[in-house]
């Protein structure tokens, strides 16, 4: 069994596991290689929290979950698992108990909230027009429309799936608030950051795709808890 954990990438809405791309490099340059990232089918929060706890148990060692957007409502839910040794929040949800992401959501909504698109499946799109400015406004616009065209879409049922028994009370967290988010409202974050009382709170002037505008510090940010559940 390993003793050097193992870094599990969980995205949010409108992207899919690709949205990791420059952390994954910034992580292989840095030497950590022991490196997974999960595809979630962002059906409900059970299927995805499921899909999460079935890539941990098939790690043999320990495991710093790393959680993007809606990925850390996911990692809250699903990182209760024992071999789970730390959660890191990007521009990320963390609900307490009974708490969802839509109902966070309503308490401060972003500024991108507007551009949010409901389809006759009942899947909620970021509309591709606004995808840029929305979601990703610190990346060039051709990144944008790439990421607009290839957004995975979440079951908009998803957003008022509440949490069960938050991991963040039970295990050490870091959170990296971006304070030009769109999506999140930064001051949703502040909230949920403060009250988890994360070893390290690192805010960035980034957008929601703080993951893709800033790799090289969300990937020392990682690095930083794996050094510290590993030591």
């Amino acid at each position: 069994m390993s003793t050097t954990p193992t870094i599990l990438l969980v995205h949010g809405f409108w992207g899919g596991a690709a949205h990791w791309a420059k952390v994954i490099l910034e992580l292989h340059r840095k030497g950590h290689d022991q490196v997974k990232a999960v595809e979630l089918p962002l059906t409900s929060l059970v299927n995805d929290a499921e899909r999460t706890r079935r890539m941990i148990r098939q790690i043999d060692g320990p495991v710093v979950l790393v959680g993007h957007s809606y990925g850390g409502a996911v990692i809250t839910e699903a990182g209760n698992q024992p071999n789970v040794q730390g959660l890191v929040y990007i521009a990320a949800f963390a609900p307490d108990s009974g708490e969802s992401p839509g109902g966070i959501t309503q308490q401060h909504l972003p500024e991108a909230a507007p551009n949010l698109a409901p389809d006759s499946d009942g899947y909620l799109w970021l509309r591709a027009d606004k995808f840029h400015e929305s979601f990703c406004q610190d990346l060039s616009a051709d990144e944008g429309w790439v990421m607009a065209v290839t957004q995975k879409a979440p079951l908009a049922s998803t957003f008022g799936d509440a949490i069960s028994d938050p991991a963040w009370k039970h295990k050490p967290s870091w959170y990296q608030l971006s304070s030009q988010d769109r999506m999140i409202s930064p001051q949703n974050q502040k909230a949920m950051a403060e009250r988890m009382q994360p070893k390290r709170l690192l805010q960035l002037e980034a957008s929601h795709a703080s993951l893709a505008s800033h790799p090289a510090e969300v990937a020392a940010l990682i690095l930083e808890a794996v050094a510290s559940v590993d030591g």
